[in-house]
């Protein structure tokens, strides 16, 4: 194949660069920035997908963020693959910034204290609940108990309130994309079909 890697990287360095890429987070964000400006489409298609992406990044369904921005980016009518890379708005660097702040929105609106967010970091919590369903799933398999209450106190005290907190910030995290989105595309593509017109 004419892109396959010369040196295949190991299973290491895959899950090291999925942390923090190679380049760094910057170069990172600037080369998902330069697909997008050259993404084949209308502006406002291109805006409404990164709008899509980016809410998504506001809910709790980690793993799932993909699927889903590129799920919202068809709803919407917004480009499929905007979406699925505006999803990395949330990283390992925003995310704990998005959970604390989903956690704490979600408490209030449920009418529920600072003394029901969790003792443990959101990241761990939700790191411990993969666990507990990966164990109570393989339960089936094996000659195991599973336990569903911790997982029933996971959803009850962290999934839920990160569900309703992460709509607010996610929608204003979208419509801020397609409004700051939306302009920068245009000027964009004017320029670059400009300078595709002059003679070379």
């Amino acid at each position: 194949m004419v892109f396959k890697r010369k040196q295949k990287r190991s299973y290491l360095q895959v899950a090291q660069e999925s942390v923090y890429p190679k380049g760094g987070w910057g170069r990172a964000a600037s080369y998902i920035g330069h697909r997008l400006r050259r993404l084949p489409d209308p502006p406002q298609r291109i805006a409404r997908g990164i709008a899509a992406g980016v809410f998504i990044t506001f809910t709790p369904f980690f793993g799932l963020h993909f699927l889903l921005g590129a799920a919202l980016a068809l709803l919407v009518r917004g480009n499929v693959f905007a979406a699925m890379l505006a999803t990395f708005v949330g990283n390992p660097i925003t995310f704990p910034l998005i959970a604390t702040l989903s956690l704490r929105i979600g408490n209030t609106l449920l009418h529920r204290g600072t003394e029901a967010l969790p003792r443990i970091s959101p990241l761990e919590a939700f790191s411990q609940a993969f666990g507990e369903l990966w164990w109570n799933l393989a339960s089936i398999w094996r000659d195991t108990q599973p336990h569903w209450e911790q997982l029933a106190g996971f959803f009850k005290t962290v999934f839920l309130p990160y569900l309703v907190g992460g709509v607010i910030p996610g929608l204003i995290g979208a419509f801020l994309a397609y409004a700051l989105s939306k302009p920068l595309i245009e000027a964009y593509q004017r320029r670059r079909a400009q300078a595709l017109k002059r003679p070379l």
